[in-house]
């Protein structure tokens, strides 16, 4: 589960390196406001005539409100939670064009270094204005969701209803993400635009649709995978993001550096190796366990799982 939610959000990480060529630093903090909006949304539903809007709204920051008590989820408020989910997506695609057009594309041809300094200090903006605004509480947000059991030769394993709908999800938009790269006309200009933009500029493609494009769909999936990851976890931050972002980086490291592909597998990895490590070791060192795990496959083949740096 965490390995779908890392990598869901690493091909937006991975996009933005490969088409705009910058390493984007506020990208966590992309996830953290997509989980916000959508979450505050889907509370505000859930909980209509139940409770005071502005707690609502504020996804019952000091304890104003419980998602327990509101009996939120998949099951309880269905509605409440898919509207949530498009609202996320939403919400986040708006921020990232807002935030291109108002400050990376002025800068757009300088080199990386500025643009990645830039993009921390929006992480920086971005981050303590969701904690003035609704507050730095880690809050629960869901109700316990039904279980199913299903017998393993050494015991039980338990699936939730909330982790099968982050498999359908995730799932499901990796899936589109595939089709749109290899079947459509927008992903073959994206693909070419990644290989190399003045050759695609020269030829004819729309380079700033392109570029528009790249933030639609990373900043969708992104806010979508703030949502889910929400979600299955129960809980919400100020900084979920922010924890998240070093893992999606290893991700897209490992994976190969502009590798949507390899976003996806290295976010499996990564997420799998950060779960399983703590059978063996304390849970505090299970990053650190991640990131080994990452240094020793570059090791053996420092270009990533999937070479190159291109969409594909």
């Amino acid at each position: 589960m965490r390995g779908l939610v890392i990598g869901l959000a690493g091909i937006g990480l991975s996009m933005t390196y490969s088409i705009l060529n910058f390493a984007n630093f506020s990208h966590g903090d992309y996830i953290t406001a997509g989980a916000f909006s959508g979450w505050a949304t889907t509370y505000l539903l859930a909980g209509l005539g139940r409770a005071d809007i502005g707690s609502l709204l504020l996804v019952g920051a000091g304890g104003s409100v419980f998602g327990g008590a509101l009996g939120v989820g998949v099951t309880g408020t269905p509605l409440a939670v898919l509207v949530g989910l498009v609202v996320a997506g939403g919400f986040t695609i708006f921020l990232a064009l807002a935030i291109d057009r108002v400050i990376y594309r002025p800068i757009r041809n300088e080199d990386g270094i500025t643009l990645l300094i830039t993009s921390i200090g929006v992480a920086f903006a971005l981050r303590y204005t969701m904690q003035f605004v609704f507050g730095s509480d880690v809050r629960g947000t869901t109700a316990q969701p039904p279980q199913i059991g299903a017998f393993l030769w050494d015991g039980p394993v338990f699936v939730s209803v909330h982790d099968i709908a982050l498999v359908v999800v995730a799932g499901g938009l990796m899936l589109g993400v595939h089709v749109l790269l290899q079947t459509t006309k927008l992903g073959k200009a994206m693909r070419a635009m990644a290989d190399n933009e003045d050759l695609a500029r020269i030829t004819g493609i729309p380079t700033e649709r392109v570029v528009r494009a790249t933030w639609i769909i990373g900043g969708g999936l992104t806010g979508v995978a703030g949502y889910m990851f929400v979600l299955w976890k129960g809980t919400l931050g100020f900084n979920d993001g922010w924890l998240l972002l070093l893992l999606i980086f290893a991700a897209v490291i490992l994976g190969g550096i502009g590798s949507i592909y390899g976003a996806i597998a290295g976010g499996l990895v990564i997420g799998l190796t950060a779960s399983l490590s703590v059978i063996w070791i304390p849970s505090a060192f299970a990053r650190a366990a991640a990131f080994f795990v990452m240094i020793v496959i570059l090791l053996v083949k420092p270009e990533g799982i999937f070479t190159g740096r291109s969409t594909a």
